[in-house]
C-alpha cells in the first residue's frame, strides 16, 4: 500500500507496494482509525485487505475497545497496530492479557504512548515502564513504536522529550510523530533526532483528506503547534492544502517522498475513509 494508492485511488497508474513512484520511492502508509462501532465496516468498505492500520486508545474508553477493534480487524485480514496508552492500563495483569490477545490474533507490533488520562489507572504513568513490562511479558516478540513531537510537547520541554526518547529507544522499534502540517518541520525533526543519537526510523504523522473544519477542531484539541497556521494561509500554499473545503495532504506527501528522511507515513484519517478526494 503506497501513498498514491491511498490518496489517489482513481489514478491511472498506481505503483505497487515497494516500487518507485514518479517523484521518488513510494513510502509505506499506515492509516490510523478510532475504535468506533462502525469502524470495521468502514475499513472493509474502503481499504483493501492487508492494509496497515493503527487503532487509537481514547482516554475515556481505555484499552478495551482498542484491543477488541484491533483483533476484529486482524481477523478480517488487516495488518494492525493497536495503541497502548500507559496511563489507561489498570494493571500488569491487564497488560499480560493484552499481550496474549495480540499473540493469538497475530499482532506483532503496538504503539506505546503515555496517554491523556489525567490520573494513571494503574502502575504506568509513562510509556517507559510500559515498554519494559511489554518486552518482558512478550519475550521480545511484540515491537513497539513510540511518539515524537516535531513541534514540541504541551507539557514538557523539547530537551525532556529528547532525553525520554534516548532512554527508551532500546525498547522501541520506531518513532511516530504527532500530527504535523509541515513536511519541512517533520524532516527537520527526523534529522535532529539522528544528530542527537536517536536511531529509530521515523514515521511522519500526516492528516488524510478531511473536511477543513473537522481537521482544525481535531488539531486544536491535540495541541498541534505553528504548522496549523498553514491551513489558514491564503495564496498558492493555502490553495495547495485546501481544495473545496477539504484539506489535501498531497503536497506534503510529495515533499516527504522526495526528502528521504522518513520511513513511512502515519495517516490520521479521523475515520474519514470514504475517499473524499484524490
Amino acid at each position: 500500500m503506497t501513498i498514491r494508492s491511498l490518496m489517489a485511488p482513481a489514478a491511472a497508474s498506481i505503483p505497487a507496494a515497494g516500487q518507485a513512484s514518479g517523484s521518488g520511492a513510494a513510502l509505506p502508509v499506515r492509516m490510523q482509525v478510532n475504535p468506533t462501532e462502525d469502524v470495521a465496516a468502514l475499513v472493509q468498505a474502503h481499504a483493501p485487505a492487508g492494509t496497515a492500520l493503527t487503532v487509537t486508545c481514547l482516554p475515556r474508553q481505555g484499552v478495551g475497545p482498542t484491543i477488541r477493534t484491533a483483533i476484529e480487524l486482524a481477523y478480517l485480514g488487516f495488518e494492525v497496530v493497536p495503541h497502548l496508552a500507559a496511563r489507561s492500563i489498570e494493571s500488569r495483569g491487564q497488560l499480560a492479557g493484552v499481550v496474549r490477545n495480540c499473540h493469538d490474533a497475530g499482532i506483532t507490533e503496538v504503539f506505546a504512548v503515555g496517554g491523556d488520562a489525567w490520573e494513571p489507572a494503574g502502575p504506568y504513568d509513562s510509556s517507559l515502564p510500559l515498554l519494559e513490562d511489554l518486552a518482558e511479558l512478550s519475550g521480545g516478540t511484540i515491537r513497539a513504536g513510540v511518539a515524537g513531537y516535531p513541534e514540541g510537547h504541551p507539557g514538557h520541554s523539547e530537551l525532556h522529550m529528547l532525553d525520554a526518547l534516548l532512554e527508551k529507544q532500546h525498547l522501541a522499534s520506531s518513532v511516530v510523530t504527532q500530527l504535523c502540517f509541515s513536511a519541512s518541520r517533520i524532516q527537520w525533526y527526523a534529522e535532529m533526532l539522528r544528530r542527537e543519537g536517536v536511531r529509530l526510523p521515523v514515521w511522519a504523522g500526516v492528516a488524510g483528506t478531511v473536511p477543513r473544519a473537522q481537521l482544525i477542531r481535531a488539531a486544536l484539541k491535540i495541541g498541534v503547534g505553528p504548522s496549523l497556521k498553514l491551513l489558514n494561509r491564503r495564496g498558492p500554499l493555502g490553495r495547495r492544502l485546501l481544495k473545496g473545503g477539504l484539506y489535501s495532504p498531497q503536497a506534503i506527501l510529495a515533499e516527504l517522498e522526495g526528502g528521504g528522511v522518513v520511513e513511512g507515513v502515519h495517516l490520521y484519517t479521523f475515520n474519514n475513509l470514504a475517499g473524499t478526494g484524490s
